[in-house]
């Protein structure tokens, strides 16, 4: 509880500053006046940048989810594949995703590693960097996320489903079955919690956006860095009002995974 209460009130305090700023009560300038004129001023960038964040934060949520689980289930056999694919996920864990996006941008890029070793040109190589689709920064937020969600599935799962699979297995159930019935459920709370973090951390996270991305249209978390670090101190409470916002989408998606997570077995 003293843990809870002291990030408590570091999260709270600090999206209410952020909501003081962008309704114009805290200026760096002026006198304080409550408006919406932050939300005015930004709103068509906004928009723009609330889509390009949902896209590559559910798209990041979704290969993670999926490349995690099935890096789970090796793991959880208990052959030297399990245990290969376990300590590469390991030792993922503690790479900064700056470091990441490093590492991505020189491996995928029209001039990187990966077209030299192919012998691509670089006029000749899609453009996953930099490129209409944001391809780079999915790769590094599935790279590093996947073995997070491997990492805490594989938990779960080892402690829960082998007794579970093997009376399955015992009554008949295929594989497909077992699957289906036992191990899938048995996974879907750490699932959609994983899913929830994820969702949530690339929303917010900027470094790797801002390093491996188009410069326009932006995501969120870049617009809001921008205009927080501009020259115009005006600019403030717009940057406050971008920040408001990407909150308020991180917290419905939060409110979205518990309704699901209660609706599990295990929850009930």
């Amino acid at each position: 509880m003293p843990a809870v209460l002291i990030a408590g009130g570091v999260v709270v305090g600090g999206m209410g500053m952020a909501l003081v700023q962008s309704l114009g009560l805290l200026p760096l300038v002026g006198e304080p006046r409550l408006s919406i004129d932050g939300f005015r001023s930004v709103a068509p960038d906004a928009w723009r940048a609330v889509g390009v964040s949902l896209g590559i934060a559910t798209a990041s949520t979704v290969l993670s989810i999926g490349i995690g689980f099935a890096a789970a289930l090796v793991i959880t056999q208990g052959r030297w594949s399990g245990r290969l694919v376990a300590a590469l996920g390991a030792m993922t864990i503690p790479v900064p995703h700056l470091v990441g996006a490093a590492a991505i941008g020189l491996l995928v890029a029209d001039a990187g590693l990966l077209p030299r070793l192919l012998g691509v040109p670089g006029s000749e190589w899609p453009e996953l960097v930099g490129g209409p689709w944001w391809i780079a920064v999915i790769l590094e937020y599935t790279w590093k996320e996947s073995a997070f969600v491997a990492l805490v599935v594989a938990g779960v799962l080892a402690t829960r489903v082998s007794r579970y699979d093997e009376t399955a297995a015992l009554l008949g159930a295929s594989r497909s079955r077992r699957l289906r019935h036992v191990v899938l459920p048995l996974a879907r709370p750490a699932l959609i919690v994983c899913g929830v973090v994820i969702f949530v951390y690339t929303l917010g996270s900027y470094e790797v956006a801002w390093l491996l991305g188009r410069p326009f249209p932006e995501p969120l978390p870049v617009l809001a860095y921008r205009l927080f670090t501009a020259v115009s101190l005006t600019a403030r409470p717009e940057a406050a009002a971008v920040a408001v916002i990407t909150s308020l989408i991180a917290l419905i998606v939060v409110a979205v995974g518990m309704a699901a997570l209660r609706r599990t077995p295990l929850w009930r």
